[in-house]
């Protein structure tokens, strides 16, 4: 067996975490607000690049999460502009589903939108909690 027979499998089954990802942060329910056509912004206040084992590098320094919410908020206390993130991918690192949800976390913690950008397509991250219910 080559290399390429052993790759569907898995490509099949990443493809079913992805799924089971995106229906569980939607919570089952298609709402008008999770079928929204994203309205990307031209300009973005943040951007931050997805770097190896789940860090971002924010102003070419790798942070954890905890590190890049300390960051982000620190913005916000000193009045910069906050409203928009964008999250492309790295050089060395693509995009992981690590990044997604610490990213959407910090996300609802602080009050911003976030985006991410893979591929030359931009997807807004949106989250539901337990209030939006």
């Amino acid at each position: 067996m080559g290399a390429a027979s052993l790759r569907s499998p898995f490509r099949l089954f990443a493809m079913a975490c992805a799924l089971a990802l995106v229906s569980a942060c939607a919570g089952g329910r298609l709402t008008e607000k999770n079928m929204a056509p994203v309205i990307a912004p031209q300009t973005y206040d943040v951007i931050l690049t997805a770097a190896k084992e789940g860090q971002f590098d924010y102003m070419e320094a790798p942070l954890t999460p905890a590190d890049l919410r300390a960051a982000l908020n620190y913005r916000k206390e000193q009045n910069l502009p906050m409203k928009t993130v964008l999250l492309k991918r790295g050089e060395k690192a693509r995009i992981k589903d690590t990044h997604i949800v610490a990213l959407a976390r910090i996300a609802v913690a602080l009050g911003f939108t976030a985006y991410l950008q893979d591929d030359n397509e931009i997807n807004e991250i949106r989250t539901t909690t337990s209030s939006d219910q």
